[in-house]
């Protein structure tokens, strides 16, 4: 393979696998996502949220070099009522999708508490119990399957409700659901909230741009604190709460002699009945007797998330590597189910003997054979798609393949549970020692760097800088999804990689033993960093609310409206965030002022669009320091820490000594 096409595509991806992949679907003309972006070009006025094309009088193309308010479309609308409604629109679509995703979860849970599903099992009780407890379920004396029973149908009305509040608000901070009441800003039901946002961006129905985004939060609300937090817990509650685990993340998890099996996409039962099947005996004799070895399993996207943290089952990547494993000539069938699944896939595959297989009724790719998945009969599923891919290995054995020899060792599973049990211990598991570490300033903050994959930056590249640059500044950084993934393929999720930590985030991490980048699992659980700032917010001493803490979420590569939804509850909850690429608000400063300087002084939160990766780390560590001075913590220094100590003055000690008189009274000290 030449040299120059190597060359061209180094600046495709900072993933050596996949610059060898690429440089060889070059040399054969075989078309990828990376090839595509390069050949189709962006439409500048789109992606800047300057045209509107929800009715047949346009679409209206609303930018102007003399302003925003220069043009309007053929109704009137202005180009901030415009960009509003667009990226409410990504909200809805984001919301939809993880949600839809939580729905079938929940009805997955019940039929197993039924009987219905006989196929799964209730694996964490006390999980179980955990969420049944939020709700005011009963335990006591009752079966697993009556408490799951009950809090599934609970659960199962947040999406059909049209009065009242979704379940899991009551489970935020006490001052952050005050914050929401007084905005009229928690959704009464998942359905309900996302059908009033399509139709008030309709054509003729809402035109105030702050109206339609303080709705889209709203809207995304019913994702973040409703359907998302729905899918992670009860994805535990079913196949267990995950720990830390160790597995790989690389295009290399294939094997030539194997039958290769590939699950991609982001629902997690069927996957898991995948596993399952792979280790019965039975379809591993199958697949011996088609000449292979045994049955390899391999994750892709958010799927493997679910059944790396579960069952380390090996990693090949995120998003932006799913035409790569075809490329490898190693994959014998990549099953999918919905959700960030290339068309281009069944392209692809025609020049190899892989077989697309779709599972899901929601989505179907022309070339792709269906093998339609069903919850009551999930493991007869499984293993007949496992028959499928084990009868088409012939059509491979002895074929070249490009395995690439990489193996990046990773740690994974941190689950919100795990981390309370990991700095405080079994009997008083606790987020008060990540507190203590902030308040010294060992920790100097905590950054959420999270989301997806585009073609249109140089893979893994805003990851990968973002990840070491902060852990250099002693800031812990969890990860979700594809961002994830990045950091797994370079080797950044192990505790050797406390190296790479400034010193008061290595001391911290080599007394705990943990890693300074932590795999949070899927994209549903950027809950679980939610509920960990909950946590830290309830545990005292940086705050009251999320919106206090020294925090940061970004994306710095993203690509879906589920990021865009994800943002938005991010916001709402308090987060500042911050998205790399290209802005879908570009083309409105007043738009850009809203989300900025508007929800700050509403929410506490706010959302940025910064393309550069040295801007996104200097608006982050900013934003880290101004949140540590506004609560008065000693200033960062790098290998400096401890609590500064204050002098006080007479009043303040009558103050101190005030208080301590009042708490003797109630408590009896």
């Amino acid at each position: 393979m030449s040299e120059d096409k190597k060359e061209k595509r180094k600046a495709s991806s900072i993933d050596p696998c996949a610059v060898d992949l690429l440089a060889y679907a070059e040399q054969c003309g075989i078309e990828t996502a990376f090839s595509r972006s390069d050949s189709v070009k962006a439409c500048p006025i789109g992606a800047e949220g300057a045209c509107c094309k929800i009715c047949s009088m346009g679409p209206c193309r609303l930018k102007s070099k003399e302003g925003e308010d220069a043009i309007k479309g053929v109704c009137g609308a202005g180009l901030p009522t415009v960009t509003a409604r667009n990226i409410a629109r990504m909200v809805a679509g984001g919301t939809a999708a993880h949600s839809d995703h939580a729905r079938d979860i929940a009805a997955t849970l019940l039929a197993a508490a039924t009987g219905e599903a006989k196929d799964f099992q209730i694996k964490d009780v006390d999980k179980l119990h955990r969420v049944a407890k939020k709700f005011g379920i009963e335990v006591a004396e009752r079966t697993k399957e009556e408490v799951a029973k009950d809090v599934a149908e609970y659960v199962l009305r947040d999406f059909g409700q049209q009065k009242g509040e979704i379940s899991y608000i009551k489970t935020a901070t006490k001052k952050r659901q005050e914050l929401w009441r007084s905005l009229n800003m928690v959704p009464r039901g998942v359905d309900r909230e996302i059908t009033e946002l399509m139709h008030r961006t309709t054509m003729g129905v809402d035109t105030d741009p702050e109206d339609i985004l303080d709705f889209a939060l709203k809207v995304s609300l019913a994702d973040g604190w409703s359907g998302s937090m729905i899918g992670t817990d009860f994805s535990d509650i079913l196949f267990g709460t995950p720990k830390p685990i160790r597995s790989e993340d690389t295009l290399g998890a294939f094997k030539k002699d194997h039958v290769n099996v590939v699950v991609h996409g982001h629902e997690p039962t069927l996957s898991e009945m995948i596993v399952v099947a792979s280790e019965d005996p039975e379809m591993i004799a199958y697949a011996k007797s088609k000449g292979a070895a045994g049955i390899n399993l391999a994750g892709m996207c958010c799927t493997s998330n679910e059944i790396l943290v579960r069952h380390g089952i090996k990693s090949a990547g995120g998003f932006l590597n799913q035409e790569l494993a075809i490329l490898t000539g190693a994959v014998d069938a990549m099953v999918v189910d919905l959700q960030c699944i290339m068309p281009g896939l069944a392209i692809a595959a025609e020049k190899f003997t892989t077989k697309i297989v779709t599972t899901s009724p929601k989505c179907r790719i022309p070339g792709a054979t269906h093998m339609e998945y069903d919850e009551h009969h999930a493991l007869d599923v499984a293993k007949n798609i496992l028959k499928y891919a084990a009868d088409n290995y012939p059509a491979r054995a002895g074929q070249d393949t490009r395995i690439p020899d990489v193996h990046k060792t990773m740690i994974a599973g941190f689950s919100h549970e795990y981390i309370e049990y990991m700095l405080g211990g079994r009997y008083r598991a606790s987020f008060r020692p990540l507190n203590d570490a902030i308040i010294s300033g060992r920790i100097r903050g905590l950054a959420g760097i999270v989301g997806c994959n585009n073609p249109r930056v140089d893979q893994d590249s805003l990851h990968d800088y973002l990840v070491r640059e902060l852990i250099a500044n002693d800031v812990l950084v969890v990860q979700t999804g594809c961002g994830a993934h990045a950091s797994g393929k370079a080797g950044l999720m192990t505790p050797e990689t406390m190296e790479l930590a400034g010193p008061g985030l290595r001391e911290v991490c080599e007394a705990i033993g943990m890693p300074p980048v932590l795999h949070m699992g899927s994209c549903v659980d950027n809950t679980r960093i939610l509920t960990v700032l909950t946590a830290v917010a309830n545990e005292g001493g940086l705050g009251e609310d999320i919106s206090d803490i020294p925090v940061v979420g970004i994306a710095p590569e993203w690509m879906s409206e589920k990021a865009i939804a994800i943002a938005f509850y991010a916001v709402a909850s308090g987060l500042y965030v911050i998205f790399g690429v290209e802005s879908p608000i570009a083309a409105s400063p007043t738009i850009q002022k809203m989300m900025s300087e508007g929800w700050e002084k509403k929410l506490g939160g706010k959302m940025e669009f910064i393309p550069s990766k040295e801007d996104i780390l200097a608006a982050t560590l900013a934003h880290i320091d101004k949140k540590r001075d506004d609560l008065k913590l000693r200033k960062y220094e790098k290998g400096k820490f401890g609590v500064e100590k204050v002098l006080l003055d007479m009043a303040a000690r009558r103050k101190l000594e005030a208080g301590a008189h009042a708490h003797q009274g109630v408590g009896g000290v």
